[in-house]
């Protein structure tokens, strides 16, 4: 909005963007693209790096020339995102100082979050908690849920990585109904971080029932991103079970994607339960390869968790038992540097997230955990609690399956009884009692008619369709379109083209069974959507079930 007059600003925000490598000027040609044309670009042209670096350059120097703060905010986090680990807090950095500029709260706090989630993939829990932080401050002035549960879910992580489960599954519970209706991957992962809470304080059971959960919800949601996670975390109850072979074949399977995603925490969790695995199964030897692979990564990352710190413990005891006084020693100086970073981080991060967050209400929470604790102590011999209390988790997750299946089925039921009619925009062109339509009558009458004729000749399925070009195609401009289209179909221009095509597929699906065999993203391009999660997140808003629900559906009924 106001870069230009940010010189030292424009000058480190260019630095950040050329500080690791050849500086890309893109070619003019590259202007007449808009920022959604730009992103498929960006995202389409991962296997040529050069090309790509072209398109990031060209999306920030559109945005920067347009001074459109969030679009320079969305430039970097593409940097960030196609960037190696270090550029990517120092895009983030560039992220939050162009936030500030713009004075609004969900811009910084949303910065600040991406900036802590960024340090947290690094495993710098530190940097973490303080971005959370501010993070949270700016945020609870807003009404944006989406950030607000994002902030409550990557605290929880914090509890979590900090040993405080039963606090983080109050958040994390918290957290599952809004991203099971909003956010398909953040419901995932939200599923996975209860598992593993339920993992840490014994819940095995309960845990695997949500690992099962989680496999099966994303192949609901056509989302496998997650799966291997769900494997990855099932081998480590497996090993509390003492099933040691299937648990090493279940972490095995799962470490090779996991690689992958360069999630070099999990990969070292999968190592360290492997090697507890194999001792369980008395092949020390192979458990010794496995918790030395355990302390390479605490060498390169200097990454380190209570539960991981048991390695350099069984390492010196079986040097112990062989005479190799040397790696003994060895191991011992690991095991003092161990210690010495858990007891920094642990302290540092306890005291700040008690003294700066909790509120109240998680204060009020955290008493009724402890007092519940109390008690579940005192009934930890008795074994019918137990059963009670797992077979009431049981019938919740059931009982909530059930209502959310009678939710969606009533959805659909509604969908298809609904005729072409009643799902069209089309809305009576005169509207009783409004008068604020300042317009002359017949330049909005001849309007409403180009709308109702490109309505008719579905015109609104053309992709890259913007505001801009639907009034110049009507010979008009953007504003007398948009408050046309506001007051005689009631929406915004982008909800509007979104229900119309929508609208059309819906009816389409239900007339013609070789469309039903398209992937979502064979939908989306069906109606001239950008991209499939624009199409999905659409198609969700509009009738508040997902397409391939939809689709489930359409085909159980032509069979029955």
């Amino acid at each position: 909005m106001l870069i230009h007059r940010f010189f030292i600003f424009s000058l480190l925000t260019g630095c950040c963007v050329t500080a690791y490598g050849t500086q890309y000027k893109p070619p003019d040609s590259l202007k007449k693209f808009d920022y959604n044309s730009l992103s498929d670009k960006i995202e389409n042209s991962k296997n040529n790096k050069d090309l790509q670096k072209l398109y990031l350059q060209a999306f920030l120097d559109r945005a920067k020339s347009e001074k459109n703060i969030e679009e320079i905010i969305n430039g970097y986090k593409n940097y960030m995102y196609y960037s190696d680990d270090k550029p990517s807090v120092i895009y983030a950095d560039s992220m939050v100082d162009a936030s500030l500029k713009s004075k609004d709260n969900s811009l910084i706090g949303s910065a600040y979050l991406t900036k802590g989630i960024v340090h947290y993939s690094l495993k710098e829990h530190k940097q973490a908690l303080d971005h959370y932080l501010i993070d949270n401050e700016y945020i609870s002035k807003t009404n944006d849920n989406y950030l607000k549960y994002k902030t409550k879910y990557n605290l929880a992580h914090i509890k979590y990585y900090l040993g405080i489960y039963d606090e983080a599954i109050v958040l994390f519970e918290a957290c599952i109904d809004y991203f099971k209706a909003n956010n398909p991957r953040g419901y995932l992962n939200t599923l996975h971080s209860l598992a593993l809470c339920h993992n840490r304080i014994g819940n095995f059971g309960y845990s695997s029932e949500l690992n099962a959960l989680g496999v099966a919800e994303g192949k609901r949601l056509s989302d496998g991103s997650m799966e291997h996670y769900f494997i990855h975390l099932e081998g480590i109850n497996h090993y509390f079970r003492d099933n040691y072979a299937l648990a090493i074949e279940k972490i095995n399977h799962s470490l090779q994607a996991i690689r992958e995603n360069n999630d070099f925490a999990n990969e070292t969790v999968g190592y360290f339960y492997i090697g507890k695995s194999y001792l369980g199964l008395k092949q020390t030897e192979k458990a010794m390869v496995y918790f030395k692979k355990v302390e390479q990564v605490f060498d390169e990352k200097n990454y380190i968790r209570p539960d991981l710190r048991e390695s350099f413990e069984l390492l010196i005891k079986h040097y112990d038992a062989k005479g190799n006084l040397n790696l003994k020693l060895h191991y011992i100086q690991k095991l003092i540097k161990a210690d010495s970073i858990l007891s920094t981080n642990y302290k540092y991060l306890s005291e700040k997230i008690h003294k700066e967050y909790d509120t109240k209400e998680l204060l009020k929470k955290k008493a009724e955990i402890r007092k519940q604790l109390e008690q579940r102590k005192k009934r930890d011999n008795l074994m019918i609690s137990g059963i009670v209390f797992l077979i009431m988790l049981l019938l919740f997750v059931c009982y909530r399956y059930i209502r959310n299946k009678k939710l969606y089925k009533q959805r659909f039921e509604e969908l298809m009884n609904r005729n072409q009619e009643e799902l069209s925009l089309v809305l009576e062109r005169k509207q009783a009692g409004k008068t604020d339509l300042d317009i002359n009558p017949d330049a909005a009458e001849q309007l409403l008619k180009q709308l109702e004729k490109f309505e008719k000749n579905k015109k609104y399925l053309e992709s890259d369709l913007t505001l801009v070009k639907l009034a110049a195609s009507f010979n008009s401009n953007t504003k007398y379109l948009s408050k046309i289209i506001f007051y005689y179909r009631g929406k915004k221009f982008a909800e509007y083209i979104n229900d119309l095509k929508i609208d059309h597929i819906i009816e389409v699906l239900k007339n013609d069974r070789r469309i039903r065999n398209y992937t979502n993203k064979g939908l989306a391009e069906e109606v001239g959507f950008s991209s499939t999660q624009r199409f999905t997140n659409a198609f969700v808003s509009r009738t508040g079930i997902s397409p391939t629900y939809f689709i489930e559906e359409l085909r159980k009924a032509e069979n029955d």
